[in-house]
């Protein structure tokens, strides 16, 4: 294997503008190729049913599903326990229990009450009926993807939480997937992916009921699924290839870096690695490293050629500078590793994620520190925030007004009633006086 020579380090400034001309809000629509195609799925899912999805995981993922195995049943997901590790089924409860703990800690925080002189306010949540978790699959499995989806659907109180997850090539789901389905007390899981998974959560099939909710990560046939069902289906947001950008200076462990670097290249070829530094000395050590490892990583081939599309070193000439790239660039994952790096902490204003110092990488954060990891991608860390009981809930207001209290806002309602032409409701409070 070559070594990852096309790792580049860059002087900034100036910031190679093509790295942001790729991200939104720069970058608007979806190809139109693409979209064609994911319309033509839709279509088909919503007019055939279940025998577009038959024929469309056929074509697809190379599997014949008979109909009434779209949905895993019971004795599939006890048989997934045997063939699984007693150590796998215990890791998995203990990242649910992470996952769990902070959703639970953030849903206590948005029920209150609020009284003044003229009302008193009591601010409310209810879950969403319904929610689609799209958990990517096929020859790979990520279950902990699946927990990241469902748990906080879970805490929220969401009564039906259906899974939809591509099966691999003998129309298998990963036994650990079905596993954490299960642990994470999932409703309803479905062999199915792509597209066409979105289409039928959205509008439904004769298996497959239609949910009020859609989220989860997913390719770019999926993600513009989503984008075009969301006219009808709420959805979180685009999650598309996974990003890490990590900023340091020279108190920095370069060996670290590379590793975490490479920890992200893995996940394919599409994904970003980006390391921003003050320090020249620590971006050429960077650089060292990714040649010393690479050739003998895991998935190895990957990462080489991850690295070598969207891997790149920026130099910075001072901190303020390295901070105004990242947030402009608005990274999925920002690991900060300075001297103080909570100072530089405070500064950042887009990133979907920000890990401090040495301990709190993002292979962590994937898993077992609690957090979240289904995040916004391509810019995106702008507007949205990562996933959270936040995205299952609706807040509602319950409120009581005395009859002094009207009378105290009476004359201001009728101002602005008047200011808007809509008299009757001026009429609607002074008929209770």
């Amino acid at each position: 294997m070559s070594k990852p020579s096309a790792v580049r380090i860059l002087r900034v400034p100036p910031i190679p503008r093509n790295l942001l001309e790729r991200r939104w809000p720069r970058t608007r629509g979806i190809s139109r190729e693409v979209k064609t195609h994911v319309k033509t799925i839709i279509e088909e899912v919503r007019r055939r049913g279940d025998d577009a999805l038959i024929d469309f995981t056929k074509r697809f993922d190379g599997v014949k599903l008979a109909s009434n195995s779209l949905r895993i049943g019971k004795e599939e997901i006890e048989d997934a326990y045997e063939k699984v590790s007693r150590k796998q089924v215990l890791a998995i409860e203990f990242a649910k229990s992470r996952v769990e703990s902070l959703e639970r800690n953030l849903l206590t925080r948005l029920s209150f009450r609020y009284e003044d002189d003229l009302v008193k306010i009591k601010s409310c949540i209810r879950p969403i009926p319904s929610v689609g978790c799209y958990v990517p699959g096929g020859e790979a499995s990520y279950p902990s993807t699946l927990i990241m989806t469902t748990v906080p659907a879970k805490v929220a109180g969401v009564p039906r939480v259906a899974v939809c997850t591509p099966p691999k090539s003998r129309g298998k789901v990963d036994p650990l997937t079905l596993v954490a389905a299960d642990i994470c007390g999932v409703s309803e899981i479905y062999r199915v992916g792509g597209a066409q998974a979105i289409a039928a959560l959205a509008y439904g099939t004769k298996s497959i009921r239609h949910v009020e909710k859609i989220i989860g990560p997913g390719n770019k046939y999926v993600v513009t699924a989503k984008v075009l069902v969301s006219r009808d289906v709420p959805i979180d947001f685009s999650a598309g290839p996974s990003e890490i950008l990590i900023l340091a200076d020279d108190s920095a462990d370069p060996h670290l870096v590379a590793l975490d670097m490479i920890s992200q290249a893995e996940h394919g070829i599409e994904c970003v690695s980006i390391h921003v530094t003050t320090s020249v000395g620590l971006a050429e050590k960077v650089v060292k490293e990714l040649e010393a490892i690479v050739p003998w990583s895991p998935n190895g081939e990957t990462v080489l050629q991850s690295l070598s599309r969207n891997g790149l070193i920026l130099v910075c000439e001072n901190l303020e500078v390295a901070v105004s790239f990242v947030n402009e660039f608005a990274p999925e994952h920002l690991e900060i590793v300075t001297k103080d790096p909570w100072s530089i902490a405070e500064m950042i204003k887009s990133a979907g994620l920000i890990l401090i110092g040495s301990y709190a990488p993002v292979s962590a954060s994937d898993y077992c520190l609690g957090t979240n990891h289904v995040l916004p991608t391509g810019g995106f860390a702008h507007v949205f925030s990562g996933l959270s009981v936040l995205d299952f809930i609706k807040r509602v207001n319950i409120v009581e007004c005395s009859k002094i209290g009207l009378s105290k806002i009476s004359s201001n309602v009728r101002t602005l009633a008047e200011s808007e032409g809509l008299l009757n409701h001026a009429f609607a409070v002074e008929g209770r006086l």
